[in-house]
């Protein structure tokens, strides 16, 4: 990978993370069009590196919400704060446990499997159009949302499915407000992502993690183009859900999914 592909797929990663169209399907397409024959942990491993960089630009975007909720919880106490908080955690579990559970199933998902990303764009596209049409509520987060809300986080694992588009449309078919749903869905996974970023860190930077031919300076690179267009990305998105704007993402997904599906059938 050379190091302008590492910035034009950081890009990639760092608009679709918070658009609900996929981040994880458009690298492997952009992986696939730069011709990158990645094994499944190369491909993983810079997956990782953009990811964190995504997770960076919801620290930025996010950061009041953030120092409010360490303040709570440092409060020791049972306020909304730690509420919010527990509730991203019971959010937390489903995707853990499948993370924890099947680690070399889903690596071999990332080793362009461009059927499947084709067909779990459509599922995404689905799930985008039913949101937009529910009806606005005021309603916010429970236990039992927050455990749901995790589950479409899960399956959010499979390549070509949107984290974002999957979470936010789950919250709001839930009947949670679009604010508060795009606002717990975009703290849901900094958790995750940056446990997952400080495990893998020490094999990334030392180029000790299996198979890694892409050098620290490419990954980088990778990784500032994410935070860079993921501060503007999520801003964007934050306001699209507000104005229900997301059934024209879900055309854009059945569009990709089309040619994506057209092109492993025949081969163009």
């Amino acid at each position: 990978m050379t190091p302008i592909q590492a910035i034009i797929l950081g890009l990639i990663q760092g608009i679709t993370e918070f658009l609900p169209v996929s981040s994880s399907g458009h690298l492997e397409i952009g992986k696939h069009l730069f011709g990158l024959n990645m094994t499944g942990s190369e491909s993983l491993t810079f997956d990782v590196v953009v990811h964190a960089g995504t997770a960076l630009s919801t620290v930025v975007v996010f950061r009041k919400d953030i120092g409010r909720i360490i303040a709570g919880l440092l409060e020791f106490r049972w306020n909304d704060e730690t509420k919010f908080a527990s509730y991203i955690l019971i959010s937390m579990i489903p995707a853990a446990f499948i993370g924890l559970a099947f680690e070399d199933q889903i690596t071999a998902l990332f080793e362009g499997q461009l059927l499947l990303v084709g067909a779990m764009l459509v599922l995404t596209g689905i799930l985008l159009f039913l949101a937009d049409r529910a009806k606005e509520t005021t309603k916010s987060v429970f236990g039992l949302d927050a455990f749901v809300i995790g589950l479409a986080q899960a399956i959010a694992i499979l390549p070509g499915v949107s984290r974002s588009g999957a979470t936010i449309s789950t919250s709001v078919l839930l009947g949670i407000d679009r604010r508060k749903a795009a606002r717990f869905s975009f703290l849901m996974v900094l958790p995750i992502i940056l446990g997952k970023t400080l495990l893998d860190t020490k094999d990334i930077i030392a180029g000790q993690a299996a198979g890694v031919e892409v050098d620290v300076t490419t990954l980088l690179l990778g990784l500032a183009a994410a935070f860079v267009s993921g501060v503007f990305a999520c801003n964007w998105m934050i306001t699209l859900v507000r104005r229900a704007k997301l059934k024209y993402f879900s055309y854009y997904c059945f569009g990709i999914a089309a040619i994506v599906l057209l092109s492993q059938f025949f081969g163009f």
